[in-house]
Order: structure tokens, then sequence, then C-alpha cells
């Protein structure tokens, strides 16, 4: 008896000492990043050495996949709280409350950290399909949120896309929510959820393609030149594989160039990478400078400058580069990157400020809609493993438009393509 309640003990220190650890790595890799963040950093804040680390986790990567993981079971746990709602509205709403409320146990340092998603490219081989694996099981389980009991339909391509819409968007509020006092996190999430759910149009506001839209899509883009060869494919495989997975091997297959050519035409790769991401800042300050000095309602400006940034996504000349990759560059450049990605999201509350004066947007919380701009553009650069074949067009139509008129409004192309059906079927009976 005496043995097992020594047993009993040693374990439960056990399981104590490891969920500290994976507190304190969560909080560490979301404040520098995996890249920045070390087995030693860790040990230092649970009172371990390293070589003590390592009894519990062998690898950072071992530890980086518990922390996910543990992120994934954090979620799974209040999706059936919120698939017992009556209707997909309610939870949706649900969903994002109780988020929001987990998100504030955290901050009250109720509940243990929660890791964000954004370094998950840095994973690989087994590693990489044991999150992959688990997120996709997620992802299913929210898509029952938007579709209830009912059998999926035989084209889930709208219902995957706004599903992804919902899950991203959410688990992306871990990257801001820390802005707010943890009492109004319950007011956040309900402002969050009005904007998911009846959009952003006002009275005047109408989905349309405008003069603007033809004006961006014919803004200058970037030289088709060898250097932007290189820009363009280490900014795809950035956002495929992480800064790690971005090597000059695989940058110079992708291109079909020796290793000699890349260092012709690069210093080196960290400085390669940092013009990925001046090249696609750039690219959106242009456009949105480019909505704001043109005429037209801020509903329209603020729609256009995000169709024509998703449709860069899928042009010849894209990708963007996903902006959650800040993390995994070099220390010394990481603070000014992410300095940038924080003052161009801002600017997307001038057009929403714009279209609250002239009616074209409903009064709303400026700065969340804002970030759901900010992070609808930049999850469409993971769209495709959700929606595969998508295009630049479709992308338009099952993700941004979801976000501007509302998750659960039906889309209208969808709705037509069955109406034709049932009147085809009433001709034949």
């Amino acid at each position: 008896m005496t043995e097992d309640l020594q047993t009993s003990r040693m374990t439960q220190r056990y399981v104590k000492k490891r969920e500290s650890i994976l507190h304190a790595a969560a909080r560490l890799f979301n404040q520098h990043g995996v890249k920045g963040a070390t087995l030693s950093d860790v040990a230092g804040q649970v009172g371990l050495s390293t070589n003590s680390i390592t009894y519990y986790y062998k690898k950072k990567e071992d530890l980086v996949v518990a922390c996910l993981l543990h992120s994934i079971e954090a979620i799974n746990a209040i999706i059936p709280v919120a698939a017992a709602a009556p209707d997909a509205e309610q939870r949706i709403r649900r969903f994002i409350a109780l988020f929001f409320a987990r998100l504030a146990q955290i901050h009250r340092n109720e509940a243990a950290e929660m890791m964000t998603f954004r370094d998950a490219q840095v994973l690989t081989g087994a590693h990489a399909e044991v999150v992959f694996s688990a997120y996709t099981d997620m992802f299913r389980r929210v898509r029952r949120l938007l579709a209830g009991d009912a059998p999926l339909p035989a084209d889930r391509v709208a219902l995957n896309a706004r599903s992804h819409l919902l899950l991203t968007l959410t688990v992306r509020a871990m990257s801001w929510s820390s802005r707010y006092d943890p009492d109004d996190y319950a007011h956040a999430a309900a402002r969050m959820s009005e904007i998911l759910i009846g959009g952003m149009g006002g009275g005047r506001a109408r989905w349309r393609q405008t003069a603007l839209d033809a004006l961006l899509a014919q803004a200058p883009g970037a030289d088709a030149t060898t250097q932007d060869a290189f820009l363009r494919a280490a900014t795809a495989l950035i956002n495929e594989q992480g800064y790690h997975g971005a090597s000059v091997d695989r940058i110079s297959a992708r291109l079909n160039v020796t290793k000699g050519s890349f260092y012709h035409h690069n210093p080196n790769k960290e400085d390669l990478i940092a013009a990925c991401f001046d090249r696609t800042f750039a690219l959106i300050r242009d456009t949105q400078t480019a909505a704001l000095r043109a005429e037209g309602s801020g509903w329209d400006k603020l729609c256009a400058v995000s169709r024509a940034l998703v449709r860069y996504q899928f042009s010849d000349r894209g990708p963007l580069l996903r902006m959650s990759a800040w993390s995994e560059l070099p220390e010394e450049i990481r603070g000014d990157k992410l300095n940038t990605i924080n003052q161009l999201g801002l600017r997307f509350v001038a057009f929403l400020v714009d279209g609250m004066q002239d009616g074209s947007v409903r009064p709303l919380d400026q700065a969340i809609a804002a970030h759901l701009v900010s992070g609808m553009i930049n999850a469409s650069v993971e769209l495709e493993r959700w929606v595969p074949g998508i295009t630049a067009e479709n992308a338009v139509e099952l993700f941004v438009r979801p976000l501007f008129l509302g998750i659960l409004k039906p889309d209208e192309r969808m709705a037509a393509a069955v109406a034709g059906a049932n009147a085809w079927r009433k001709q034949v009976e």
C-alpha cells in the first residue's frame, strides 16, 4: 500500500511538472517564437536544468508538438459545449465566447498558456504529421458548428472555406486579445461574433465590383526580374514550410538554378527573407494607399482592397508572405517587422471610420474589425489546404465575401445552382 502511494505521488509530481513545462514553453514560444526560445530558456522558467527538461521532452520539437496538441485539446474541449446550442448562429457565438473566456483565464493565470499555431510550419516529418492530423480533426469539429447535425453537402467548398475563416480568426485572437483587460474579454467576444455573423455593411453597402477593383488590379506589381523570382520562391516556401524550410537548396531547386546562382543574386538567405517581408509590406501599403486616395465609400474601398490582396495571393505575381512568419526571423530584425505588421493592420481602421461616417459601414468595433480583415487576408495563404483548387476569383466569393456580408449568409452562386437543379428535376418529373 505504501509503495503504491509513493508511486502515485511520484506520478502526480511528474504530471504537475510536465504541465508547468508546457505552460512555460507555450508562453516563451508565443513571446519569442520557436526559433527564439530554447530548452534552456524553458528550464530556467521552471527551475530545472536543461538535462532535466530532456527527461520530459527529448528535443525541442517534441516540446513544440506537445504545446500545440495542448492548444488543440483546449479548443476541442469547448467545441461540444458550443455544439449544444440550437442553431449555427448561437453555436458560433458560444464558441467564440468560450474561447475568449479561456483566454481570460490564461491572462489571470487561472489556466495554462495556449500556444498559437503560427509556428506550426517549423515542424517536419512525423512531428508535422501528428500536429496536422490533430488540427484537421479539430477543423472538422468546428465545421460541424456551421453545418449542424445535417449530412455534409457533397460540395463542401463553401463550408470548408467558412470553417477555415471561423477557426483561423478565432484562434488568431490569441495574438491581439491581450490588448484588452480580462474583464472586457466577454465584450470583445460579443463584438467579434456580431461582426462575423452580421457582416460589416451599413445601409448603403453593396457587394459589388467597382472601378477601384480595376484600378487596384492594374496597380504596378513586382517586376518580372530574376531577383523577384527569388523573392516569390522564397515567400512560397516560407508559407509552406517555415523559415527553416525555405533553405537555399530548396529555393534554388524551385527555380531550377544552382546555389552559385543563388549567391550571385543574394548575399545570404537572411537578407533574402528580410526582402520578402519588405516586398509584401510594400504591396499591402501601396494597395491601401491607392484605395485611400481614390473616390468611393469606405465600404467599397475596404472591400476592394481585401479583394485585391486575396486575388494577389493566387496570381502569378503572388503570393503574399504570411505575416505570422515574423516569429521565425532573427531576433535583431524581428521587432521591426512586427511593428510594421501592426501598422499595416491599423490602416484598415481608416476605411472603417470613413465607412461609418458615410453610412456604408454599420456601427461596429473598428479595432476588432480591422483585426478580422487583416487576419482574413493572412489566412487566405493557407486556404488551398482546405479548399483544393482555389483560384483568385472563387477565393473572393468563398472567403472574402462571408466576412463582409456575414459568415452564415448563403452563397448566392451556390443557391442559384441549387435552385437551377431543383427546377430541372421538376421538369424531368
